[in-house]
């Protein structure tokens, strides 16, 4: 009867921890999203809703990387990460900076348009139909930890979604072009008035959410081995969850919050519950509104008069 007992406590904490891994891990993935989304709000207070279809188009010039030209993975990423900081860049241009002095209203209308435009192209580009990676593209093994088992892709996306944040970090905290972000997100017109070419960091700030945007695609095509033109609307809305529940405009809180809805997104599923697996990032959202509105480690603004 003890050994029973002591069997069954092994393998719930083995359970437990693949478990808390593969949270991780999507919960990661989640806050490369989230990432886009706080840096450009931190800085011209806009909710880019366009961000999960730069997603999508990341995971999409990945896979066609792969499958057609046969690129190695690493390079596959990176090239979709240059493509989508161009794309970025030209969305901005093109579709936010002409209304940059209209109302926020203007602005959160031309995002959703921009939205249903890129995955309408995708759908016309590449049809309605979920698309895979090969087999070739990441040769995927399991790691024995205990009784829990872990593969190899998971512990990449961990590996990879951690180096980019830690870059993320450095250069927003370390370099010169970030110490100018971080003026423009604390005065936008002093920072002008400054000598910072606030266009410019505009710009490097989208490109910047933007690649890591793609990164988590193409992570998140390879974790599901499925990439799609609808694919970037629910992952959006959860990353959006995510910053706001870490606190929007603050780079820490969207990788918190990212990994904090990944993890209860999984033991919600692990629980019986897959069928709320998409209701649990807005029940969260919604909850952290009524709670703390400006998120788990986000600050309350107040505007000088």
């Amino acid at each position: 009867m003890l050994q029973r007992t002591m069997l069954q406590s092994t393998k719930g904490r083995a359970m437990m921890l693949q478990q808390l891994i593969n949270g991780v891990a999507l919960g990661a993935t989640y806050a490369l999203i989230a990432l886009g989304y706080t840096m450009v709000y931190g800085i011209i207070s806009l909710i880019n809703f366009a961000h999960g279809e730069i997603f999508m188009v990341g995971a999409f010039v990945g896979l066609l990387m792969v499958a057609t030209f046969k690129v190695n993975f690493f390079v596959a990423m990176l090239i979709a990460m240059l493509v989508c900081m161009a794309l970025g860049v030209l969305i901005e241009w093109v579709a936010y900076r002409p209304l940059r002095k209209s109302s926020r209203l203007s602005a959160l209308i031309s995002a959703i348009g921009v939205s249903i435009f890129l995955s309408s192209l995708a759908q016309m580009i590449f049809g309605a139909d979920a698309k895979g990676f090969p087999d070739s593209a990441f040769t995927m093994r399991r790691i024995h930890i205990g009784a829990a088992d872990i593969s190899t892709l998971q512990l990449l996306i961990i590996g990879v979604s951690a180096c980019l944040m830690l870059a993320l970090e450095f250069i927003v905290r370390k370099t010169r072009i970030g110490k100018a972000m971080r003026a423009t997100s604390e005065d936008y017109n002093t920072a002008a008035l400054m000598g910072i070419n606030v266009n410019m960091i505009i710009s490097f700030t989208f490109a910047l959410g933007s690649a890591l945007a793609a990164a988590g695609g193409v992570l998140v095509g390879l974790l599901f081995n499925s990439v799609s033109f609808n694919m970037g609307l629910m992952a959006g809305l959860k990353a959006f969850a995510a910053a706001v529940l870490g606190g929007i405009g603050s780079i820490p809180g969207a990788m918190l919050g990212g990994l904090l809805l990944g993890i209860t997104e999984v033991f919600t599923v692990a629980a019986g519950y897959s069928s709320y697996r998409d209701a649990i990032a807005f029940a969260i959202l919604v909850l952290v509104l009524m709670v703390r509105p400006t998120g788990l480690l986000g600050r309350k603004i107040q505007k000088k008069v």
